[in-house]
Formats: structure tokens, C-alpha cells, sequence
């Protein structure tokens, strides 16, 4: 009887820790799964460079900027370590962070586009980086102040 009760007793124990480990979600066949170190503003994401010790899985441009989606929780998290260089983890759409156009040298590209007088305007042709955000984790080092 008292066997039995300890077994009950380690069953209640262990089994919320490993209901709680949830498996990530799959990724689709137009996506992957990214690891980038970076700081962020607002909702907007900026990566940094790769350093040894927070390498990150795939190879952003320094400096790209990401739109951050995610639950609003998760969001909350991330906004108060705002100034601190952090990992985010998430799925990004294949190819959507290359640099549009055609490279021709000296770190000059050419892009097909009508031409516009002067001033930035608010074109609906523009990309826009996406990352779904599924996790964070603090990185060693500062963000840069602007």
C-alpha cells in the first residue's frame, strides 16, 4: 500500500513537468527556423553582428530590421529588455531577408523600380522583413545608443 502511494505520489510529480515540455511547432515547406542576435525598438528588430559566442543560425545582413509578430505576452517580454542585445527565435519566410536587386560591385546594387523625384515616399512596393517571434533569450552585450 505504501508502495502504491509513492508511485501516485512521483506520478503527480513528474507528469505536469512533462506535459509542460511542448514540441515546436513544425515549420512550413516556405519557411525555417531562425536563431538572430540583435536589439530591438518597439516592434521593429535589428540584427547584429555574429559574434562566437552568439553565432545564430542563419546569416542576416548587420543591421537588417525585422517586423517582430508574436502573442502579446511574448511581446511584452521582449519590449522590456529593450536596450539589451538578445536572441530571438522564430520562423522567417525563405529568401525574404536577401538583398533585393542586382550586385555590381563596391557594395552597389541595382533594383527595378520607377523613377521617383527626390524625398522617401510611402510605396506599397517596399518589403518588409517579417520574423514570427517563438522565443528570446538575453545575449552578452549592449545595444547601441542612437
Amino acid at each position: 500500500m505504501r508502495m502504491c502511494a509513492v508511485a501516485a505520489l512521483a506520478f503527480f510529480l513528474v507528469a505536469p513537468s512533462v506535459a509542460a515540455q511542448e514540441t515546436p511547432k513544425p515549420v512550413p515547406k516556405d519557411s525555417m527556423r531562425v536563431s538572430i542576435p540583435g536589439c530591438t525598438k518597439g516592434q521593429v528588430f535589428t540584427a547584429a553582428p555574429r559574434t562566437t559566442e552568439e553565432a545564430g543560425s542563419v546569416d542576416i545582413p548587420v543591421g537588417t530590421h525585422l517586423r517582430m509578430n508574436g502573442p502579446k505576452k511574448l511581446m511584452a517580454e521582449i519590449k522590456a529588455h529593450e536596450g539589451s542585445m538578445i536572441v530571438v527565435t522564430g520562423l522567417m519566410k525563405k529568401g525574404q531577408y536577401g538583398p533585393a536587386g542586382v550586385g555590381i560591385g563596391g557594395g552597389v546594387r541595382v533594383m527595378p523600380g520607377g523613377g521617383q523625384s527626390g524625398g522617401i515616399s510611402g510605396s506599397p512596393n517596399v518589403s518588409q522583413n517579417f520574423i514570427d517571434v517563438e522565443g528570446w533569450r538575453q545575449a552578452n552585450g549592449d545595444c547601441p545608443v542612437r
